[in-house]
């Protein structure tokens, strides 16, 4: 049995707040990507776009909105997330369940033509450098001429100090345009109210243990860590469009 939309719907406006922990100007990043999707798929009818990491379908809603012809594709590991997106963004995307950076997880989306871009939020930073170098040159492949990759995450400087100062922009930031304080819900709240949900017990039951946190994977990789191993990829152009803080949105074009 499927999950009730108003339980849908309850626990998806929760995840939505407590990803604000986690994602300085959350909402301004979720624009700058649909800005830069809108503007490689311009004149193209149909544009197919790869949600990576999706959860529960709170970017591919959001693009779905600005770009009502796309074909999304939503791809995550998570049975509870997955499940939460197909209930409450069920006209957003075609969800996915496939293990980003496994060998053949690419063969699992079912895709008949090139992606025009791949995108992806807070999502890809849990992997390994050698994950996320496969994860790449996976993407680099499945992409059409002229494609990209589209990510928002936190990209720290190299040098401690510079990282230091990123991140403290970016909690003055926070604590300036009003996200939520300590009090709040936060990931590992948000995850045991889950559990203790009886319509969705079942589903958490079946959860990895690696997608039970965050995961340490590359989130102190920086940008120019980013960009040698996009360039691995076959990636020619990359570059930052947006940052507040270590909170940047870094695009990768595909010639």
């Amino acid at each position: 049995m499927g999950v009730s939309m108003g339980t849908a719907r309850t626990w998806v406006e929760r995840w939505e707040r407590q990803q604000q922990r986690y994602a300085v100007d959350r909402e301004e990043r979720f624009t700058v990507i649909a800005d830069v999707t809108e503007h490689l798929c311009a004149g193209r009818g149909r544009p197919l776009l790869l949600d990576l990491g999706c959860g529960p379908g709170s970017l591919s809603a959001r693009l779905a909105r600005r770009l009502p012809d796309a074909e999304i594709v939503a791809v995550d590991r998570d049975p509870v997330l997955l499940e939460l997106g197909r209930t409450h963004h069920c006209e957003a995307a075609r969800y996915v369940d496939a293990v980003i950076g496994e060998d053949g997880w690419t063969h699992a989306l079912g895709l008949d033509r090139g992606v025009d871009v791949a995108v992806s939020t807070t999502a890809l930073h849990y992997l390994p450098a050698p994950a996320l170098l496969r994860t790449y040159r996976g993407l680099a492949a499945l992409l059409r001429p002229g494609g990209a990759l589209v990510n928002g995450d936190h990209f720290p400087p190299d040098e401690p100090p510079c990282a230091e100062l990123t991140a403290h922009v970016g909690r003055r930031r926070a604590e300036r345009t009003g996200a939520p304080g300590h009090a709040e819900e936060d990931w590992e709240s948000w995850w045991r109210a889950v559990a203790a949900d009886p319509e969705l017990a079942d589903l958490y039951e079946r959860r990895a243990p690696a997608g039970a946190s965050p995961g340490d994977g590359n989130q102190h990789l920086s940008v120019p860590g980013h960009t040698r191993l996009l360039h691995r990829a076959g990636f020619r152009h990359v570059t930052p469009v947006w940052q507040a803080g270590d909170s940047r949105v870094l695009v990768a074009l595909k010639e």
